[in-house]
């Protein structure tokens, strides 16, 4: 027997929660409604859920509050935000937090259920692969979200770690800025934002800055890689 994907919804506009409850439904997800931060975090502690979907503006905890405390108890869960805040700046913060995916209102369901189907997906790949990444003297496990560089831990956000795993799962290959927006962030930017350069500047900070042998690298034009030649 098939169980429906368990999706916790965190809004506290009565009319939207009940709309994408309805539309969630109709798609054979299950849901579960909390209408402010707290009775989100309690709910989740409660129950195993599939992805979570949070808007940013929220009574009691802030979507960004809720996104830490539940990547802090499940580091693998999805979490997917709403909002109608839609600025580059707004967009980082909900990535640090640990959202995996941002979606700006007002939005068609048909987009939004995509966005659920992808995350999903995403996240039942990682299943059974392989927990330890290693790469030089570059080593992540997948599990516990530690990653090291010549024994030394580096502190990354999630979305960081993220990408960081991608690449250690794509050593030496070039991977485009399309790529990378597709597979780690599950979407298509304009070709106008810098979301990907300004994660892979974050990035070389703490994973190259103190090290004489450079990892990751830019390929003007292209891309980038993670090599051990430059």
């Amino acid at each position: 027997m098939n169980l429906k994907p368990l999706i916790l919804i965190v809004e506290d506009d009565d009319r939207l929660m009940q709309v994408l409850a309805k539309h969630l439904r109709e798609y054979d997800f299950e849901v579960a409604m909390a209408y402010d931060g707290q009775s989100a975090v309690k709910l989740f502690q409660q129950s195993n859920f599939d992805l979570v979907i949070t808007d940013v503006m929220l009574p009691r905890l802030s979507g960004i509050e809720v996104s830490r405390a539940i990547r802090q108890m499940s580091p693998a869960v999805p979490i997917l935000m709403l909002t109608a805040l839609g600025t580059t700046d707004d967009k980082l913060e909900g990535f640090d937090a640990g959202a995996d995916d941002y979606l700006v209102k007002p939005f068609e369901i048909r987009e939004l259920v995509a966005r659920i189907k992808a995350l999903l997906k995403r996240s039942r790949a990682h299943v059974g692969v392989s927990e330890v990444l290693k790469y030089a003297d570059l080593e992540m496990n997948v599990r516990t979200k530690k990653v090291m560089r010549a024994n030394k831990p580096l502190q990354l956000t999630p979305k960081e770690f993220n990408l960081l795993e991608y690449m250690l799962r794509n050593p030496e290959r070039v991977l485009s800025r399309g790529e990378i927006a597709e597979k780690v962030w599950n979407t298509r930017f304009d070709t106008g934002t810098n979301f990907i350069d300004v994660y892979i500047a974050y990035l070389r900070k703490k994973v190259d800055r103190d090290f004489d042998q450079k990892l990751i690298h830019t390929r003007p034009g292209v891309g980038f890689i993670l090599s051990t030649e430059s």
